[in-house]
């Protein structure tokens, strides 16, 4: 759950109980993913799928799903299974990240990683096993929804996902590690798509299974755009700045893989005024959508004051 102290909220989020709506979405997503697979034989592979999709953490990435389809005037219920697959897609990304071959971690959200549980053939199966249903469950589970939204949902999510999202992402990262040279532009191609790729698909695919409109559409793809690379910064310096503990992932591990990071560039203080420039200007993006937007502006500065 998403303790009080974690979050400090801002003036502009100060009407909006976000710490009450972020535990009430958390349940309902949870609730929702615990029914989305059910162990059968083969049960090991079944099992690996649930470790690490059960295994807690914020569910942001659902939660903006759901929120931006109830802002743009949708429901709940229609978002409900992408907000689940997106979850899903997100725990392949996790499960994969974690692999020796990879960023090779013993933690992930506090418990041992994939791998470490189930092996590394199993932890690869689990992750192929989550990006397959994810398609599989918006399909067959989005009810209400034309179906030409649903299409547009998978086109975007595919992309998201692959070598033009967060596999590209991931490519540019590995082959960037122990170079000291790495440019600001670099960083950015790296983190546009290894990280915001998902969460702009999150808050895209909200808006089109509502319908909302090509502008509308593009407002929120800035939106994204945005807390994506502050989340990004945010994530980088409590690498440095936070505790094991605190981030239920081994901390320091961006430094130990000498990697370039946005600390590294401008400095821990420089980059939390970065990341708060980014969410001021996400944040303008919503004005149209007047007291609607209440939920993604306050989720956007949570991305800036959270410490894990």
């Amino acid at each position: 759950m998403v303790a009080a102290d974690n979050l400090k909220p801002t003036p502009k989020q100060a009407n909006f109980d976000l710490i009450t709506y972020l535990k009430e979405r958390q349940q309902l997503c949870e609730a929702a993913l615990e029914q989305t697979i059910s162990v059968r034989y083969p049960e090991k592979i079944y099992e690996a799928m649930r470790y690490s999709l059960l295994a807690g953490g914020k569910r942001l990435r659902p939660i903006l799903c759901l929120a931006t389809c109830e802002m743009t005037g949708g429901t709940i219920e229609m978002a409900m299974p992408t907000a689940c697959a997106l979850e899903m897609i997100h725990t392949m990304s996790l499960i994969h990240d974690d692999l020796p071959a990879m960023d090779n971690d013993d933690y992930r959200r506090g418990k041992l990683t994939n791998h470490k549980v189930y092996g590394e053939d199993v932890a690869i199966l689990a992750g192929d096993g989550l990006l397959a249903y994810a398609f599989e469950y918006i399909a067959a589970n989005t009810k209400n929804v034309p179906p030409e939204r649903v299409l547009q949902v998978v086109a975007h999510l595919g992309r998201a996902v692959g070598a033009a999202g967060l596999v590209g992402g991931q490519v540019v990262d590995l082959e960037s590690e122990g170079k000291s040279d790495i440019s600001l532009e670099t960083l950015n191609f790296i983190h546009n798509h290894k990280t915001g790729a998902l969460l702009k698909a999150c808050i895209v695919c909200g808006g089109v299974l509502s319908g909302a409109s090509e502008q509308d559409l593009q407002r929120l793809s800035s939106y994204a755009r945005n807390i994506g690379l502050a989340f990004q910064i945010i994530d980088d310096v409590l690498d440095i700045t936070a505790t094991q503990e605190q981030l239920g992932k081994t901390a320091g591990k961006d430094q130990q893989a000498k990697k370039v990071t946005y600390p590294s560039l401008w400095g821990i203080e420089e980059s939390r005024k970065q990341a708060q420039k980014l969410i001021e200007a996400a944040c303008a993006e919503l004005e149209p959508f007047g007291k609607a937007a209440e939920p993604l502006v306050a989720l956007a500065h949570f991305i800036t004051s959270r410490n894990h």
